[in-house]
């Protein structure tokens, strides 16, 4: 069983792999801490870009010889293969620490897994610690490896023929941005490595299964759609995962509107949650299963 500063410093790895939102696909937004061996956080990471060090590597690096004997606290199960880097179950054995947490085991772990690897090497192991809170950041790049799609999210502004919202932060998160005159760009642009990403080519196809072919194999594991009067949305409506609409705020008082209620929800789809934002609510819906 996890203790409550293992619980503390999982929240916190989840937390710093939100960081890597928007930059590290085709890999997984991974963060990691580092407990000493009386449950001190002594170092913590996380995974930027495809090519970079990965989120155990990093908090290892920061706790340096205070990780022997400690807990590694990470997000994802660590990998079990040599790619651009090595593996990292290889890193924590190497540093001799005594108990790995992990939250999401990782479809994509080569052999029999870097968790397997591990416990074979006498590290004790719990495996699903907060997994539910993990996959907030994990959830789309696990739909994307099960769809061979990108997760798609579309925000527009109710009620505006242009969208007044300010969705500068969401593009920080995703892969790609569909803006509203359909170009296309990367959320943060040069934030991927080099070779592991691409932005694909315009126009994408007028057929849709097309269109998420090319953006999936451009790299992309996540894709924003901005904007009510988005073709792209009319063309990819029914691959959208997510919604985030934006609704001007009512005043304290006043009579129901058109635009009040959860019939701005379409069918298909169920409210998250909300959020003030400036002068707008935010309605945050995810497609039902």
């Amino acid at each position: 069983m996890a203790t409550p500063n293992e619980l503390t410093a999982m929240r916190r790895a989840i937390a710093i792999s939100a960081q890597g939102l928007g930059t590290t696909s085709p890999n997984p937004p991974v963060g990691c801490v580092i407990l000493d061996r009386d449950g001190v956080p002594v170092g913590e990471g996380y995974h930027l870009r495809k090519g970079d060090h990965h989120a155990e590597v990093n908090a290892l690096t920061a706790a340096d010889e205070r990780a022997e004997g400690g807990t590694a606290v990470v997000t994802l199960e660590p990998c079990n293969h040599h790619g651009r880097t090595p593996p990292c179950r290889q890193a924590l054995i190497d540093a001799k620490v005594s108990r790995v947490l992990m939250a999401v085991m990782d479809p994509t772990s080569r052999g029999e897994g870097g968790a397997v690897v591990l416990e074979q090497a006498g590290i004790e192991i719990e495996r699903g610690v907060l997994e539910q809170e993990a996959l907030l950041v994990l959830g789309p790049w696990l739909h994307s490896l099960r769809t061979g799609r990108p997760h798609i999210t579309w925000a527009y502004t109710v009620g505006a023929d242009e969208d007044d919202g300010d969705q500068a932060e969401l593009r920080r998160t995703h892969d790609l941005v569909i803006r509203r005159n359909g170009t296309i760009e990367e959320g943060v642009p040069g934030g991927h490595g080099e070779g592991a990403f691409r932005v694909p080519f315009l126009p994408l196809s007028d057929e849709p299964e097309k269109a998420l072919h090319a953006l999936t194999e451009a790299g992309a594991r996540t894709l924003l759609i901005e904007g009510k009067l988005n073709e792209a949305a009319r063309l990819l409506t029914d691959a959208v995962d997510r919604l985030i609409i934006e609704v001007p705020q009512s005043p304290p008082s006043a009579r129901p509107t058109a635009v009040s209620g959860l019939d701005l929800i379409p069918d298909g789809f169920r409210m998250g949650s909300t959020q003030l934002i400036g002068g707008y609510m935010r309605l945050i819906a995810e497609r039902m299963p």
